[in-house]
């Protein structure tokens, strides 16, 4: 889902309580981390509609693809297509398509979605972010749909960013990890709180597995955790039992980067992805 959940449709419980990082992210431990480039595609089905969310019925796929790693900047692409019913017979494509690249060092992020509606382009939105030397805050160009300029606090991480640092607590043993994520989602200008919720870590096998997907033995014996990440409207107290998500995002989420089984949570109707095919990419060749 960015890895990172794809952005804000992937890596996606409330939350009780937070604790915030309080100085630039930083990866220590990163380069012990290697997400494997590979392609996912993901059967989309509803789980649940609530009475009056409008919703009858929709079905999808969602493909995603994680390029670079090592010595090359990571690249992200995701296009993410559904086709929905709704109470009153009616019925609507939806097509959303994005594409990022973000230094591994998290030092910058170039970004670029488009959605199309019924086969009609909607909004487009680009931009690039980078952080000032020194302060590490994050400085924002947003070219589409409206030239702005922005900045966000030091603290703030990139997708990819989010995505390592939230293995790294899970390899810690941290059941709660919080952090602000910028995406360069929706219009470009915002920011989201988010908390996710880490289950307990343990060695794929067979039970776990789509048996019919090819490539998948490849995920055997490798460490996964159930995670839940709640995005929540920046500034929203997580420590409030009133304190809802906007959405969820739920996964297995393997120590290589790739996820199963997601679960996409929007309140008032729920999707289900499970993972249909599974392509490893080549890897970079570093120092060549």
């Amino acid at each position: 889902m960015t890895v990172g959940f794809f952005g804000r449709m992937v890596w996606l419980g409330s939350a009780m309580t937070s604790v915030m990082v309080s100085a630039m992210p930083v990866l220590a431990a990163s380069e012990t981390i290697k997400f494997a480039p590979h392609r996912a595609v993901y059967d989309v089905s509803l789980g649940r509609a609530a009475p009056g969310s409008g919703v009858n019925e929709m079905t999808g796929r969602l493909v995603y693809e994680l390029r670079g790693g090592g010595c090359e900047d990571y690249a992200q692409t995701m296009r993410f297509v559904t086709q929905s019913s709704s109470s009153d017979g009616s019925q609507q494509i939806n097509d959303m398509r994005t594409s990022s690249s973000e230094e591994i060092s998290g030092q910058r992020l170039t970004f670029t979605s488009t959605q199309y509606h019924d086969d009609k382009i909607g909004e487009v939105t680009e931009g690039k972010a980078g952080r000032r030397d020194g302060s590490g805050e994050v400085a924002i160009e947003v070219n589409k749909p409206e030239r702005k300029a922005l900045s966000l606090p030091g603290t703030t991480y990139f997708p990819i960013q989010h995505s390592l640092a939230m293995l790294q607590a899970a390899m810690a043993g941290k059941v709660r990890f919080a952090a602000d994520v910028y995406d360069g989602s929706e219009k470009g200008d915002k920011v989201s709180t988010t908390m996710t919720i880490i289950g307990k870590g343990r060695v794929a096998d067979a039970s776990v597995l789509p048996a019919s997907v090819a490539n998948v033995d490849r995920l055997k014996q490798m460490r996964f955790w159930p995670i839940s990440t709640g995005y929540f409207e920046k500034g929203k107290a997580l420590d409030k039992k009133d304190a809802l998500p906007n959405y969820e995002m739920a996964a297995n989420f393997f120590e290589n980067g790739v996820s199963t089984r997601l679960v996409m949570d929007y309140g008032d109707f729920s999707l289900k992805g499970e993972l249909k095919e599974l392509t490893f990419l080549e890897e970079p060749k570093c120092g060549k």
